[in-house]
Order: C-alpha cells, then sequence, then structure tokens
C-alpha cells in the first residue's frame, strides 16, 4: 500500500503573488513539480483550505496543506542496475555511487540512473520523494552515499541535513601546492552569464562553507580532506576554484590541464587524461532513523584516484633525486 503524505507550509512575503503550482515547489522540495500539480488538480494539495488551479496565485500568510497518497513516479522505471552497497537494513540504503552515474532522471538522462537502480533494487522506494535520495553528488563524483527506504527515515535524514549534523568528508587533489588548510565562507548561486554553471555571488547566493586540510602536499599539486558544513551545488569544486585551487580534471571550474614545468610524460599523460573532477566522498556519518545509532561508513578511493595520486608521488619522488638536481 502507498504511503500518505501529510505537511504544511506558510506562505512567505518572498512568495507572495506567485503561482500556486511555483510556490508549492518552493515550500515543498521533496517533491517534482509534475508531483504537486496532479496534487492541485485532484484537490489533495490546498490554498488556505480551499482547491485552486496550479495557475492560481497565492499570498503571502497563506497556508498550503497536503494530504495526498504516494503514489510512484510514473516516469522513474525501475531498471538491473549493478549497485555497490556498503549497508542496509529495512530503513536506509548505503552506497558506494562509481563516478559517471547520474544520480537523478533528468534531460538527457532519462534512464540508467542511481534512481533507476534504487527502484530496481527496492520498488517501494519509487513511492519516496526523490526516490528515496537525500543528498546528491555530481555525476563525476563517486563516493558514499546513503538513501532513505521508508517515508519516515526520509524526513529523518533530511532533518539531519538541514540540521547540519550529518558528517561528509571528502578526498579531493587540487591544482596548485597549498600552504596549510583553512575554511572558506562564500556564499553560492547561479552564475550570472554561464546559467549551467555555479559560482560564489555576494548577492542572491546561497550560504555555503567547506573546511579543508592539506593532506598531501605535492610539487605543484595538494591532496586535500574536506568536510561540507552546507551542500550547496557543486559547492567544493566552486569553492576550490575561487581559492585558486581548482579540482583536476574539472572540466567546468578548472579549465585547460596545466602541466608542470619539466612533468615527465607520465604525469602529462595522467593531468590531460585524467576522466573527470578528482572528488572522492569517502566518509559519511549519521545518527540511524529508527535505532538512533551514530553511524560511518567509509569509502575507499577508487582505482583512478588511487592511481593518479601514485602518478603524483612518483613524480615528487624522481625530481628529488640528486641526478635531477
Amino acid at each position: 500500500m502507498a504511503d500518505r503524505i501529510r505537511a504544511r507550509a506558510e506562505v512567505g512575503p518572498e512568495l507572495d503573488g506567485e503561482r500556486l503550482d511555483q510556490a508549492a515547489a518552493r515550500l515543498f522540495p521533496d517533491y517534482s513539480r509534475s508531483r504537486l500539480q496532479t496534487w492541485i488538480k485532484r484537490g489533495e494539495l490546498l490554498a488556505d483550505g480551499a482547491q485552486c488551479r496550479p495557475r492560481d496565485k497565492v499570498h503571502s500568510g497563506s497556508e498550503l496543506t497536503v494530504d495526498a497518497l504516494l503514489e510512484d513516479e510514473v516516469s522513474w522505471q525501475a531498471e538491473a542496475v549493478a549497485l555497490d552497497i556498503l549497508y542496509e537494513d529495512e530503513a536506509i540504503l548505503v552506497l558506494n555511487k562509481p563516478a559517471g552515474l547520474v544520480v537523478h532522471p533528468a534531460a538527457g538522462h532519462a534512464d540508467g540512473t542511481l534512481v533507476n537502480a534504487l527502484i530496481g533494487h527496492a520498488a517501494s522506494m519509487a513511492q519516496l520523494p526523490r526516490g528515496g535520495i537525500v543528498h546528491r553528488l555530481d555525476m563525476e563524483t563517486s563516493g558514499v552515499m546513503v538513501a532513505a527506504k521508508t517515508l519516515s527515515a526520509h524526513h529523518h535524514l533530511v532533518a539531519q541535513l538541514q540540521a547540519r549534523t550529518v558528517k561528509r568528508q571528502y578526498c579531493a587533489v587540487c591544482i596548485g601546492a597549498m600552504t596549510g588548510g583553512g575554511t572558506i565562507d562564500e556564499p553560492i548561486g547561479r552564475h550570472p552569464r554561464q546559467r549551467k554553471k555555479m559560482a560564489v555571488v555576494a548577492a542572491g547566493g546561497k550560504p555555503a562553507v567547506t573546511h579543508y586540510k592539506v593532506t598531501r602536499r605535492f610539487a605543484h599539486h595538494t591532496r586535500i580532506a574536506v568536510n561540507l558544513e552546507t551542500g550547496r551545488t557543486h559547492q567544493i569544486r566552486v569553492h576550490m576554484a575561487h581559492r585558486h585551487y581548482p579540482l583536476i580534471g574539472d572540466p567546468s571550474y578548472g579549465g585547460r590541464p596545466r602541466i608542470p614545468k619539466g612533468a615527465s610524460e607520465r604525469l602529462i599523460e595522467a593531468l590531460r587524461e585524467f576522466p573527470r573532477q578528482a572528488l572522492h566522498a569517502e566518509a559519511l556519518g549519521l545518527i540511524h532513523p529508527v535505532t538512533g545509532e551514530a553511524m560511518q561508513f567509509d569509502c575507499p578511493l577508487p582505482p583512478d584516484m588511487v592511481e593518479l595520486l601514485h602518478v603524483l608521488a612518483e613524480e615528487d619522488s624522481v625530481s628529488a633525486r640528486p641526478d635531477k638536481a
């Protein structure tokens, strides 16, 4: 049987005069626009207790209420896509997402996504907001993720993320030799000219805080451990590029490969051919939504990043030899 969702939210001044469906999408971000429009048309999403049309305007102070069944997202089909599952029980599923796997179906990626795989693994997840996904990794970022298998677990995990109690640590390899770690507290929003990109923006950006520390310094590159307080789109990639230490292989924020003077052919090839941004989610800490147990999941580096770090270390070793002085 499908779960029932009951929720309410008040329209704030910033949404005064917006269409009902647009306001609902802002106030109930866990649900797709098409699902919200269906609820409005069925009278399952009301404004001040009255049924309205999706295009009707709402005003500051109005209350939106939802009382609806969570039916399957018909556009999300179950697929037999292999999953690297690190942990699973009746409430949550923790997995190692490979680079190249898109999380949600979207334009250009209608199938073969993580959501399709999750629904194929557990059909009931089709009824959950975003197929059970509570946080994302970029397509070309690898590493540990958690998904909810029940509605109550989903709400619990989302609340943890909003309270910033979920611990997320990443490994990144940046261009440039850093002198030390630090904290980047800069708002992130849409790039003012390139709308598919994000950027540090003073006006209109959302708060974003990134902590990083140096774990290995190479001659021209740095391996860092990154901890997030917030989870903005492309946050690590944008913040590190803003500090002039973009990630190796980042096609959007790193520019063309930077080849150090005197680099060996092996290093040149490694830098030019690295297929993605050098970013991996290596640890995730959370409170189990049912047992209340503090849990941490660790995910080893994938082979491509292991090899990249090996080449960087070997380059430093060769450069340090007396015959290379």
